[in-house]
């Protein structure tokens, strides 16, 4: 299909990447038909807020929603909700889907995100032994917690440890176990991984490192304990497995499309077939700032390939490249955290983790900044994101140096 042309747009994956998709085609004038498929029966929501605001009982579901349900209708998206894929037809342009209907296209795009990574282990289906990936999930979840209750969180990533902190914060006892020997080991640098622990600690969260569950224990089909390869056992009303996600990318590989731990994607969101898009967290997409391929799974990266799909069916210039970032919001912590970490980048400290307001920046062997961690923290990392994707130099010594103002760190 040409680009700026006006066929029909199917979008398969009504999640962030997937709401944000749609409303940009609109946005940047798509005239044809665009519909918008998702699995859950809401419509497109915002997941951020399931292990934080919705379960403190701070936000509504309804809060969430990307855009008000009124919008798809006033937009003419056809918003399709409760249907799962079963299959891409490549040559006759058609996803079949579960109950045997189809639905045609001109241009699809794939947003079918990632689902829970699942933890192999005996007693994995007694009840409570709960998971937090949708609203219902976190509606389900904030219905059980109560002070004083026993809760063990397995998994010491973003997810376990936000709802490890809200479940805190709701008067329950909590235990985190995570597998490797530190926490947030895969997406942050081992000053940030202590800091967060001893922060946790301090709140009544107790942490078991290096430590991996081999089978939950139950009577009466009820969770009671869990139970660690080394042989420890802790007891437990409540067990929340968050291990992580892999990408939604049966749908893609049964079509034949190249995958590698995602849907593989170019700079602009397409895949292998120049008819069909892919989005947020079930890409594979090239990382222009750092030479690389990745999975990223944010909500920057899901509104940037929206961005990148709309902006090319439309005929519009591509977006400007940035740096990857997200955050973390764990008790009264905001973790910002931009860029991607190399070993050999040199960590320096600017502020002061005592009084729980600094910034880890991270510093190429040439003097480029790559990477910030940033903990309450808002100017660093606002002026790190900026540096970030101008690739600028910061030696290491003028950010240690608090007598120069950041912004007068960088050099040309």
């Amino acid at each position: 299909m040409p680009e700026g042309s006006h066929g029909r747009v199917l979008i398969v994956g009504a999640g962030h990447a997937g709401g944000t998709a749609a409303a940009l085609l609109r946005q940047h004038g798509w005239s044809g038909p665009v519909t918008l498929v998702g699995a859950e029966e809401r419509p497109p929501y915002q997941r951020p807020p399931l292990s934080k605001g919705l379960m403190l009982d701070k936000v509504t579901p309804d809060d969430l929603h990307l855009k008000p349900h009124k919008f798809y209708a006033e937009r003419d998206i056809e918003l399709l909700t409760g249907r799962h894929a079963a299959a891409i037809d490549r040559e006759a342009r058609t996803v079949r889907f579960t109950d045997d209907s189809t639905i045609g296209y001109d241009h699809l795009v794939i947003a079918t995100g990632a689902r829970l990574r699942k933890l192999d282990v005996p007693g994995i289906d007694l009840a409570g032994v709960m998971s937090l990936r949708t609203a219902d999930d976190a509606l389900r979840l904030r219905a059980a917690i109560r002070p004083g209750l026993r809760v063990v969180v397995v998994g010491g990533g973003y997810i376990g440890l936000e709802a490890a902190a809200s479940v805190r914060s709701l008067g329950a006892e909590v235990r985190v176990v995570e597998r490797e020997s530190r926490l947030m080991a895969r997406v942050a640098s081992a000053p940030l991984s202590d800091f967060v622990a001893g922060y946790a600690r301090e709140r009544g969260v107790a942490i078991e490192l290096g430590a991996s569950v081999c089978r939950f224990g139950g009577r009466d089909g009820r969770v009671e304990t869990v139970q660690l390869d080394d042989g420890r056992e802790f007891p437990c009303d409540l067990a929340l497995v968050g291990i992580g996600v892999v990408a939604e990318q049966a749908l893609a590989e049964a079509a034949g499309l190249d995958c590698q731990d995602g849907i593989r994607v170019d700079a602009h969101a397409l895949t292998s077939d120049p008819a069909i898009s892919a989005v947020g967290d079930c890409t594979r997409r090239p990382i222009a700032l750092y030479d690389t391929h990745a999975r990223l799974e944010s909500v920057h990266n899901a509104v940037e390939q929206a961005k990148q799909v709309a902006a090319r069916l439309c005929g519009k210039p591509a977006p400007a490249v940035e740096a990857p970032w997200t955050w973390s919001d764990q008790f009264d912590l905001r973790l910002q955290i931009a860029g991607l970490i190399a070993p050999a980048d040199e960590a320096v400290v600017r502020g002061d983790p005592a009084k729980g307001s600094f910034a880890i920046f991270h510093v190429s062997p040439a003097g480029v900044l790559r990477a910030v961690e940033a903990v309450n923290a808002p100017l660093d990392f606002a002026f790190a994101r900026m540096a970030i994707g101008k690739s600028l130099r910061t030696p290491p010594a003028r950010l240690r140096d608090p007598a120069i103002a950041l912004k007068e760190v960088a050099l040309a």
